[in-house]
């Protein structure tokens, strides 16, 4: 993976999905690929597996699985905790484009 500060330093909205596998489920695998096919070059969507990268997740203080950023400029300019709607990911990744 490239360094964290390479991933999140761009004019465009990085949304960042933390995830940690249970039973190989992963449920928000789809909506991710979605806004992949609908955001195109106009976004970057980033799925950080939490047991590969323990390091960065300690460094975010990410306790909860899922969690999803927004990064813009390596500014961080949305976070939340747990399962998240298409739709509303979809507005805001369009405020931050």
């Amino acid at each position: 993976m490239k360094k964290f500060g390479e991933l999140i330093s761009t004019q465009k909205p990085v949304l960042l999905d933390f995830y940690k596998e249970f039973d190989g489920k992963n449920d928000n695998l789809k909506i991710l690929r979605n806004l992949a096919a609908i955001f195109g070059s106009r976004a970057k969507i980033i799925k950080i597996d939490i047991s590969k990268n323990e390091f960065l997740a300690d460094a975010l203080d990410i306790n909860t699985n899922p969690t999803f950023m927004i990064y813009k400029n390596g500014e961080m300019k949305w976070r939340e905790t747990g399962v998240q709607d298409e739709t509303a990911l979809i507005s805001l990744l369009n405020k931050y484009i």
